[in-house]
C-alpha cells in the first residue's frame, strides 16, 4: 500500500480527442434542429456512460429515436466511435511504458459501454497498465469521490501516493479532494515534468 502510483485519463490525455462535427452532420442530414440529437439521446447516452445499458441496446434506441434503417445506424454509431476514439497521443504513452516497473500503473476514464474492447484493440491500454476502471463498467462517473477511491483500491494503493493527470480541472480537484495528488493535463511536457516529479519524490 505504500507504492508510488502515476493513475491517468484517456479521453484528452492518452487519446487526442478532437471534435469531428458528426452529429451537426447528422443533424443537417436528417433536416434536425440543431441540438436534436443530444435531447432525444441525452438519457442514452448517460445510461451508456455507467453501463446501466447495453451496447446493443444504445443501436437500437438510436435507430428508434432518430428514424435511422440498419445502414444509417451503422454509420451514425461509426462516426459516434471515430470521434470518441480519436488518435493516441504517441509520445505520452511511450513515456508511460517507459514507466512499468517504476510505479503502479492505471488508468480512471469515464467512459461509454464498448470502449474497452475498441480501445483494447486499438490502443492496448490494457498493456500499457496494471489496472483500467471505466465509469460504465463501474456504474460511477468522475467527478465522484468513489471513482478515484475505487481506482486506488484496483491498484492497491494509498491515494496520497498516487497522481492523477486528467484534461478536466474539475475532475483534477475532485482527485485531490480525495486525497490524491493530481495534475491538469495541458501539454505533453508539462505532465511529463510532472510526473516525473512525483516518481523522484517517492519513497
Amino acid at each position: 500500500m505504500t507504492a508510488t502510483c502515476v493513475i491517468l485519463d484517456i479521453g484528452g490525455v492518452l487519446e487526442i480527442t478532437r471534435e469531428t462535427g458528426w452529429v451537426r452532420r447528422w443533424e443537417e442530414r436528417l433536416g434536425l434542429p440543431l441540438g436534436s440529437v443530444y435531447e432525444r439521446m441525452r438519457d442514452v447516452w448517460r445510461a451508456g456512460s455507467v453501463g446501466s445499458i447495453s451496447e446493443r441496446e444504445v443501436y437500437e434506441q438510436v435507430a428508434v429515436r432518430l428514424g435511422l434503417e440498419t445502414s444509417q445506424a451503422d454509420a451514425f454509431m461509426a462516426d459516434l466511435w471515430t470521434e470518441y476514439l480519436g488518435t493516441p497521443n504517441e509520445e505520452l504513452i511511450a513515456y508511460v511504458r517507459g514507466l512499468q516497473g517504476r510505479c503502479r500503473l492505471g488508468i480512471l476514464s469515464n467512459s461509454f459501454v464498448g470502449a474497452r474492447e475498441r480501445e483494447t484493440a486499438l490502443y492496448h491500454f490494457d498493456e500499457l497498465v496494471e489496472q483500467i476502471v471505466y465509469s460504465h463498467e463501474l456504474g460511477i462517473e468522475k467527478p465522484d469521490l468513489r471513482a478515484f477511491e475505487a481506482a486506488c483500491a484496483s491498484l492497491e494503493v494509498r491515494p496520497e501516493r498516487c497522481l492523477f493527470v486528467d484534461d478536466v480541472a474539475a475532475n483534477v480537484e475532485a482527485a485531490q479532494a480525495a486525497g490524491m495528488q493530481a495534475h491538469l493535463f495541458e501539454d505533453n511536457a508539462g505532465t511529463i515534468r510532472r510526473i516525473a516529479a512525483h516518481l523522484d519524490a517517492g519513497p
